[in-house]
């Protein structure tokens, strides 16, 4: 029996908006199985981002996967390096698995990243705000256009917008006069 290999990957940790999107490729099923799950928002929120709730999150995650992917004693997982990803490898190393942390590449990435994307359509991003790759200032000019509405969607656990992005999201909805 060879041995088997389960990636794990995300997207979203970075943005400001929305929460995490979180997947695992089988590569030795012959259809590569996929599967994803979200940590919700509200784990970037207070209180739960100061009690990184996102990181229980992550391990129901891990947990799903394992009921859904059936790794054996000779599957090796290989996860993405990054924090929101240190509580997964700990629990499946719990587990008795062999992880490998790994830079993220790939069909993965690719796939999980058109996941955080189909939920930011789901939420109302228009198509055209998702084409770069570097979306904290366009996230931010879309936030700032209905502040009130979209606020909810926000990382608002981050120090950094509690300090300086809130401030800088409700000055630009003011320049503009408040509407959108």
């Amino acid at each position: 029996m060879s041995e088997k290999v389960i990636l794990i990957d995300g997207a979203g940790w970075g943005d400001l908006i929305l929460g995490v999107v979180v997947g695992a490729l089988n590569l030795d099923l012959p259809d590569a199985r996929y599967m994803e799950r979200r940590i919700p928002i509200a784990s970037f929120q207070s209180p739960h981002f100061e009690n990184r709730k996102y990181l229980d999150n992550a391990v129901q995650i891990a947990d799903r996967i394992i009921e859904v992917m059936q790794p054996d004693v000779k599957t090796t997982f290989k996860v993405c390096s990054g924090f929101v990803f240190s509580s997964i490898c700990e629990y499946l190393r719990g587990r008795g698995f062999r992880v490998e942390e790994v830079e993220s590449t790939g069909e993965l990435q690719e796939k999980v990243e058109q996941g955080y994307i189909r939920w930011c359509k789901e939420r109302g991003v228009p198509v055209e705000r998702l084409e770069d790759k570097g979306r904290f200032w366009t996230f931010l000019e879309w936030v700032a256009e209905r502040p009130e509405l979209r606020e909810k969607l926000v990382k608002t656990g981050w120090a950094s917008w509690k300090k300086k992005w809130r401030e800088k999201a409700l000055s630009m909805h003011a320049l503009k006069g408040g509407i959108a």
